[in-house]
């Protein structure tokens, strides 16, 4: 029988937006995320992280009419954001998990963490102010295997 996606296992689109909303308040609770965290952004950026980690974990493709991969790394592309900033986003995410009610398994929960581990070192690889997105960035797929071509 096959494995349900991280996705459907973390109860779909109703807990990935729960766990976006948790972690968007972790972030701006955090006194080192709060700045870039508290500033306007888009006014569905919650429900666009939730789309595109819905995505990411084996959802519908809810982000890719939005851009994708390419408009994600553009937003964060040139920040310049010191390496401590990644560290507490995924530091946020991983406490999220809990704050979500995502279920207690450590072999999902190791695979959404390590998702995010590759994902914050992805995006701070592109926060050089040089720095430039590949068009036509493929999103990332995330299995309990790790990173799907």
């Amino acid at each position: 029988m096959a494995r349900p996606s991280l996705y459907e296992y973390a109860g779909g689109g109703p807990a990935i937006l729960a766990l976006a909303a948790a972690h968007h308040q972790r972030c701006l609770d955090d006194p080192v995320l709060n700045h870039p965290f508290s500033h306007p952004g888009h006014p569905q950026h919650v429900e666009r992280l939730a789309a595109y980690w819905a995505e990411v974990l084996g959802g519908p493709a809810g982000f890719t009419p939005f851009g994708g991969q390419a408009q994600m790394l553009g937003i964060h592309c040139g920040n310049e954001a010191p390496t401590e900033m990644g560290e507490r986003f995924y530091a946020c995410f991983v406490q999220a998990m809990d704050d979500a009610g995502l279920p207690d398994d450590p072999e999902f929960r190791g695979a959404l963490s390590a998702y995010m581990r590759w994902a914050v070192d992805d995006v701070m690889d592109h926060m050089s102010r040089d720095a430039e997105v590949p068009a036509g960035a493929p999103m990332p797929r995330w299995s309990w295997d790790g990173r799907q071509a």
